[in-house]
């Protein structure tokens, strides 16, 4: 794989050479086992002496083919795909995390993210702090403990879409001897690619944008290979593990500690694999993912510039327009677009809000975002219901919130389509 491959083209090429004779396009590998000729080399694979594969919940051809594709976007060292973006998150931060330890987490992120991190979590006995998306440094260092293995945040988050400084989080977490994981999902690494920024690990739900037709449900983590495990804060990866005869991570794998132990400790243990028809699927998407970025991105830039004209809308946010308090942040780490979702208010609040909704005629309403279709959502009453009003207002979230995720269908007919929805509002 040519690793100087730009990504419009690692989209294409990268995760899997066909050799001469062999199909030209990924093939699914169906099979949840593989065979061998002796004993000693299946268990030469399972001492991690050897790669290959023995079983899918480890690795598997075509799931394989992916994680290198998405390593080689991102810019990585290795990729764990995993069954979903919730996944991901989780195995992430529990790769490093243990009953007693703490976490650092922006408050602007996506709900089930908050909910993994201030329920599951604490009820496993990690702790968390959030801080403001925008917090000033002194925040941040305020909220560090001798504890904390973890922070977290989203490049831009769903659905407030702030846009998080990575570098001051990065800094803040470093000075910490902590890695910063990052969130990526919306951007994509098409982008922005937060390890030129300082990010550490970055996770994706691999269901939106990188997938971009809804057909299918999967997560990723990718490992930078920069950050030094061996600081004394992650025994885990620095002392023996016993269930692999004392085998140390740092030791064996070097720079790919992190994302080695998460495949072959957690995965293995938690089963949180991705379907080798999923793969299949996923790549699928991401061979058109530079494509549809651009079109997603041009296509939002026009309906917020639109939606921020109309009267009858009460405000709007989208980090390309000039008057977002977030615009500087977005042309520094997304320069040539952030994503495709919008959001914005409608004048009436949450009644005027449902009837927009439910006048569209082109867009649909449903519980997804980042696809090719045009698509809208009330975050208050679904995505984040289980927040508290203040947790809400925390995260961004307004109670007439809508969520718009632009697709990639001609702008004038999704322009007619909110013209047509809005006259049907009472402000």
């Amino acid at each position: 794989m040519d690793q100087s491959y730009r990504p419009d083209t690692a989209c294409i090429h990268s995760g899997y050479t066909p050799k001469s004779g062999e199909p030209q396009v990924l093939p699914i590998v169906q099979s949840t086992t593989f065979y061998y000729d002796n004993a000693e080399e299946m268990g030469r694979l399972f001492n991690l002496e050897d790669d290959g594969y023995f079983y899918t919940r480890i690795s598997n051809p075509t799931i394989d083919a992916v994680e290198k594709k998405i390593a080689a976007l991102e810019g990585g060292v290795g990729c764990v795909a995993t069954s979903s973006g919730m996944s991901a998150i989780f195995i992430a931060v529990l790769n490093i995390c243990k009953a007693g330890d703490h976490i650092v987490s922006s408050s602007a992120i996506y709900g089930g993210a908050f909910n993994l991190f201030n329920k599951t979590m604490r009820d496993m006995g990690i702790d968390v702090t959030f801080v403001a998306p925008d917090a000033a440094e002194a925040e941040l260092e305020a909220a560090m403990q001798p504890n904390t293995r973890v922070v977290y945040c989203e490049t831009l988050a769903n659905p407030a879409l702030v846009v998080t400084d990575l570098e001051l989080y990065a800094k803040v977490a470093h000075a910490h001897g902590v890695p910063l994981i990052v969130d990526n999902t919306f951007p994509t690494p098409i982008n922005c690619r937060p390890f030129q920024f300082g990010a550490d690990v970055v996770v994706h739900s691999t269901t939106k944008y990188m997938d971009g037709h809804a057909v299918q449900i999967g997560g990723a983590i990718v490992d930078s290979g920069r950050f030094d495990w061996t600081n004394g804060n992650f025994p885990m990866l620095t002392e023996p593990d016993a269930s692999y005869h004392g085998m140390v991570y740092t030791e064996r794998f070097g720079k790919a500690a992190y994302i080695v132990k998460a495949r072959v400790h957690l995965m293995r243990d938690l089963g949180c694999q991705a379907a080798p028809e999923n793969a299949f699927l996923l790549n699928l998407g991401l061979e058109t993912l530079a494509l549809r970025m651009e079109r997603h991105c041009a296509n939002a830039q026009k309906v917020a510039e639109f939606l921020e004209k109309d009267s009858r809308i009460s405000w709007v946010n989208y980090p390309g327009l000039a008057s977002s308090p977030y615009y500087q942040l977005a042309q520094k780490y997304m320069p040539h677009g952030s994503c495709g979702v919008i959001s914005f208010g409608v004048k009436g609040g949450r009644a005027a809000a449902a009837k927009f909704m439910e006048s569209l005629k082109l867009a649909s309403m449903v519980i997804h975002v980042a696809d090719l279709r045009t698509s809208v959502l009330h975050p208050a009453s679904t995505t984040h219901r289980q927040l508290t009003d203040a947790q809400l207002l925390d995260a961004g979230i307004s109670a007439d919130m809508i969520r718009m995720s632009v697709g990639i269908e001609n702008i004038e007919d999704i322009l007619a389509d909110i013209r047509q929805a809005l006259e049907k509002v009472k402000a």
